[in-house]
């Protein structure tokens, strides 16, 4: 056996059991992918996949097994490049970041400023995507930390950590009658065209929720992934937005716009750090995480890492 054919077994499962696809995904041919599988399944002695002729039709029950198993090697050969990476380049290297759009625009641009100040060998990917998205490019390997604010906490094969703290703000044009309420209602708010996230992104989940409780259904006007976005069709007039607070504190003295804390009506939020479980982090990973948080410090990371139980919520 050898890791070609883990591989091929890996790829395989994340598409979906068709080896065209995973052929295409690995640059290689799809008589050779079937052949490598079969040469792996006659020598461990079980079929990893069932088949129906000669299409694949579903893992079996020992290829379950064989699969966490093959999981567990191919991460810890990961984990080998990246120790011999470290220890060759020291400080040199990628950092590949996975993140929601929000994040990116509003809270990272600070602390990759200061890690490229701190590390000036170590290049940055940023990747962005949904959370969904932002969880299966940890798990799959394209990115080596991950920042959102929702579904990082439900994947098994994840470590999460929590960040920092936030609240959404109301934002409404300067004119409209709820830019003079300090505190507004949910019943106000309900009463008017809501321009709101969508509903997998930056909190969304709370402001349903929210509205829920009180047995009010909002009128969603559009929705958008990007909180300039949201910003820029409050402009337009299409209705008032409900967006993170670090979106509008980067709105200029004297601005057209006027936000609102929502915080007694939604509830915080909290923003989580997430490393692939296993995963042998480099130095300036972990760097960078104390960046996002100083309460993220290099030995409460390896106490999460190392599968320390403890509850190390805000």
């Amino acid at each position: 056996m050898n890791l070609h054919q883990f591989r091929f077994v890996q790829e395989a499962v994340r598409r979906n059991l068709n080896l065209t696809e995973t052929a295409k995904a690995l640059h290689t041919s799809q008589p050779g992918i079937s052949k490598a599988i079969i040469e792996l399944e006659e020598e461990l002695g079980v079929e990893i996949f069932a088949r129906h002729g000669k299409r694949i039709r579903r893992v079996t029950e020992p290829g379950l097994q064989v699969l966490r198993s093959i999981d567990v090697i191919l991460r810890e050969v990961s984990n080998l490049k990246r120790i011999g990476e470290e220890f060759s380049k020291q400080d040199a290297g990628t950092l590949s970041i996975a993140t929601t759009h929000t994040q990116a625009r509003y809270f990272l641009p600070g602390p990759v400023a200061e890690l490229r100040r701190r590390f000036p060998k170590v290049q940055v990917q940023l990747h962005q995507g949904m959370p969904e998205q932002v969880a299966r490019m940890l798990i799959d390997d394209v990115a080596e930390i991950g920042i959102a604010t929702e579904a990082l906490a439900t994947h098994e094969g994840l470590v999460t950590l929590p960040c920092y703290e936030w609240q959404h703000v109301l934002v409404v044009p300067a004119a409209h009658p709820l830019a003079a309420v300090e505190r507004p209602t949910l019943e106000q708010l309900a009463a008017e065209p809501l321009v709101l996230y969508h509903p997998t992104v930056t909190g969304r989940t709370r402001i349903d929720q929210a509205f829920a409780r009180a047995h009010l259904s909002p009128r969603v006007a559009l929705e958008a992934i990007d909180s300039d976005v949201i910003i820029t069709y409050v402009r337009l007039g299409l209705g008032i937005g409900i967006v993170a607070e670090s979106a509008m504190a980067a709105e200029p003295a004297g601005s057209d716009l006027v936000a609102r804390p929502l915080g007694h009506l939604i509830g915080s939020n909290i923003t989580r750090v997430a490393f692939k479980r296993g995963a042998w982090l480099r130095r300036y990973v972990i760097a960078f995480a104390e960046m996002l948080s100083p309460r993220l410090s290099p030995a409460l990371i390896e106490r999460a890492m190392q599968g320390d139980g403890t509850d190390f919520s805000l």
